[in-house]
């Protein structure tokens, strides 16, 4: 069974106001009927025993949840390694009489700058497109200084922002 960190937080204070519930309740039962002549300590003793044996199964329940969210979360991590994470498009007119800034170069690399380069050279008659791969930002093609633009504005930028340019 998976667990969202919120759930888990959730179970955690949930067991952890139960375990002061029991306690409380415990103590207040031991003071009714620990006065002299108590004919039932050991009950009270087998009651703290169950609520400590429950809490230590749902602590134990939890520490598997986590642990499988530990895993969990590795795994995702290692797959993002190759995940597209930087990304910059440059748009710009190819040949000047064209308007319109119809061409453009966009670099898609994942975190080490391992990636491909694509380019739309947007003519009067036809459209051409290129793609390159890049490896660690450069690539053993012959790059247009556009194309180095938009690899330049990937490896700089963070990942979090893309913007047409």
């Amino acid at each position: 069974m998976i667990f969202s960190p919120k759930t888990l937080t959730l179970l955690v204070v949930a067991s952890l106001g139960l375990n002061v519930l029991t306690l409380f309740l415990l103590t207040a039962t031991r003071g009714r009927r620990g006065g002299r002549g108590s004919s039932s300590p050991i009950a009270v003793d087998d009651m703290l025993r169950g609520a400590l044996e429950g809490q230590a199964r749902v602590l134990q329940e939890l520490q598997a949840a986590v642990r499988q969210l530990a895993e969990d979360d590795r795994a995702i991590a290692e797959r993002l390694q190759g995940a597209v994470q930087r990304v910059a498009l440059l748009r710009y007119d190819a040949f000047e009489d064209m308007g319109g800034r119809l061409s453009f170069s966009c670099a898609l690399l994942e975190e080490r700058g391992d990636g491909v380069v694509v380019s739309s050279i947007n003519g009067r008659q036809d459209t051409r497109i290129y793609a390159k791969p890049v490896r660690e930002g450069t690539s053993d093609h012959n790059l247009s200084e556009e194309e180095e633009e938009a690899i330049r504005e990937a490896m700089a930028r963070p990942r979090e922002t893309v913007e047409a340019r």
